[in-house]
């Protein structure tokens, strides 16, 4: 890595670190009081003395991704001949804070309820289908995506097989984001090892630029969301890290990548089918409560634990990625 790329990495990564947490501590000082988490409540009980802690700290994320957005403009300024980069950049921005915004008027519903009941599953899927969509063919026409995926073993061409497999990615990674928010520093944690281990495996600048924004909002958020967490994420932020984390590996021309690198998300999102299929067929519980996060809390397992789990977990299954 040639020195004007690592500090140019590095600057951009210290940036969107400092703007989240600059940005996070106006935001616990203006929201608590004002918009608290409403509790699930047929959560966990112990999750009852969370109530009152201040949601959409994901607002953080909008404007630390905007300014490195405009400070990523310098990377094509520096070498004019990788304008491609610029724009992939800037279409995976969007599609990541179209999602926070589906996410916001989430938040802002079940505020506005006194309820952890926002908008209504159909909704939420519909405007991130229109979401993906549009995500698909941005990329069809600024970056000229094709239907091949890139293998270590070669290319393969799934033709048009390849766009409701792309869907369904997306909108998969981006609910089962959503998912994993259900404990202190728990989505937070896991987006971060996700951007460290797309930054690894990156052999392109955009993918580069992408996963240290990923992971340096991550990380700043995480100064106030590990348990005992001062603010919560909201919709607003897990949508957004979500589509974050799966754009990822559209940029490295190899979808299926982030259902090894997010496989905590695949996990999360499973165990809450399976707990419903086992259910309606034996009228019992596979585990004490899904998502699967919930289960290891009432099976004694601690909030910070269950976080360094699930990151050690995204590190092994990435070498998964790695191979492929």
């Amino acid at each position: 890595m040639e020195f004007k790329n690592a500090f140019l990495y590095i600057a951009l990564f210290l940036l969107s670190v400092g703007i989240t947490v600059f940005v996070e501590r106006k935001l616990i000082k203006h929201l608590s009081g004002k918009a608290s988490q409403p509790i699930y409540s047929e959560g966990p009980s112990w999750h009852a003395k969370k109530s009152g802690t201040p949601t959409m700290g994901g607002l953080a994320f909008l404007p630390a991704s905007l300014l490195c957005l405009v400070f990523s403009f310098f990377f094509v300024i520096i070498f004019p001949q990788q304008s491609s980069t610029f724009i992939s950049v800037i279409i995976t921005l969007i599609y990541a804070i179209a999602n926070s915004l589906v996410g916001i008027f989430d938040d802002l519903t079940k505020l506005k309820r006194k309820e952890n009941a926002g908008l209504t599953p159909f909704q939420k899927l519909f405007l991130q289908f229109l979401l993906a969509v549009i995500f698909l063919m941005a990329r069809a026409f600024y970056l000229k995506d094709d239907t091949t995926i890139d293998f270590s073993f070669g290319k393969i061409d799934f033709g048009f097989l390849y766009y409701p497999l792309a869907i369904i990615i997306l909108l998969g990674i981006v609910n089962c984001a959503n998912l994993t928010d259900g404990i202190d520093g728990l989505a937070s944690s896991v987006a971060f090892a996700i951007g460290i281990v797309f930054f690894l495996i990156s052999s392109n600048p955009d993918t580069t630029l992408i996963s240290l924004i990923l992971s340096g909002v991550a990380l700043g958020f995480l100064f106030f969301n590990l348990n005992p967490a001062m603010i919560f994420m909201g919709d607003t932020g897990s949508l957004f890290l979500g589509a974050m984390g799966a754009s990822l590996s559209f940029s490295l021309k190899n979808p299926f990548l982030i259902l090894f690198i997010g496989g905590v998300y695949v996990i999360e999102g499973v165990s809450v089918i399976l707990q419903v299929i086992y259910f309606k067929a034996t009228r019992k519980r596979l585990f004490k409560m899904a998502p699967l996060h919930h289960h290891l809390e009432k099976s004694g397992f601690s909030e910070n634990k269950i976080c360094l789990i699930a990151v050690l977990l995204t590190l092994a299954l990435s070498l998964i990625a790695g191979i492929l």
